[in-house]
């Protein structure tokens, strides 16, 4: 039986569709700033064995690994009211995607603060600079701007992935492709349109990610070598 498409029936939602796009971008942009910041943390005690932290962040890391983003996200939704902690949906679904990009930003980061040479850090040290100048300076944007490229990718993949939060009622975009299919009964069109707007969200993302890296994590560094 031949099927006519009608791309139309998917036009008339466009506000929704564009409605969930724009809650997408907010729940990266607040997931990627906290678990990014998360990470750096959990990768300075890990590489630096800092304790006790180093051994807490190794456990949390290992723990979220290995576990499914999904389950995570019922965890801290269905699971902590039983504890007394109640959350609403945006809530849960942003400590969800800190959490997980927490946990793979740290072993991101380590691997860059590792490959940093400790003869580096020796001869800040004999300049008399401060730890907190050593750590800015030598330590950390040096180590992002091996990573960067690695960061960028985490970054897009959580974005991605932040398609389950809409099993929780979260009105991000693919809660809004559910929304307008059970509407339209178009479901081709539906999905295939918002695939295509996920792809162009992944691709704006790493655009922006690697202007920012461009611009304060690789350009300063090279420009404070060449002086």
């Amino acid at each position: 039986m031949a099927y006519t498409f009608d791309f139309a029936a998917v036009w008339e939602y466009r506000e929704q569709l564009a409605t969930g796009a724009l809650h997408t971008l907010g729940l990266i942009t607040v997931g990627a700033s906290l678990g990014l910041s998360l990470g750096t943390l959990g990768a300075v005690s890990r590489a630096w064995k800092i304790k006790p932290f180093d051994k807490q962040f190794t456990v949390y890391v290992e723990l979220i690994r290995n576990t499914p983003f999904l389950v995570q996200l019922f965890f801290i939704f269905f699971g902590l009211p039983a504890l007394g902690v109640k959350l609403d949906e945006w809530t849960a679904a942003i400590i969800a995607m800190v959490v997980n990009l927490g946990a793979y930003s740290t072993e991101i980061i380590r691997s860059g603060i590792q490959a940093i040479p400790r003869g580096q850090i020796e001869a800040a040290s004999s300049l008399a600079m401060t730890r907190t100048q050593i750590f800015r300076h030598i330590v950390l944007r040096p180590a992002l701007q091996k990573v960067w490229p690695a960061l960028t990718s985490q970054v897009v993949i959580v974005m991605l992935g932040s398609s389950v939060c809409s099993q929780i009622s979260a009105t991000e975009l693919t809660y809004a492709a559910n929304f307008i299919q059970s509407r339209n009964f178009r479901a081709f069109e539906t999905y295939i349109t918002v695939a295509l707007m996920y792809l162009l969200l992944a691709f704006g993302v790493r655009w922006l990610l690697n202007r920012f890296g461009n611009r304060f994590v690789v350009v300063r560094r090279q420009e404070r070598t060449a002086s």
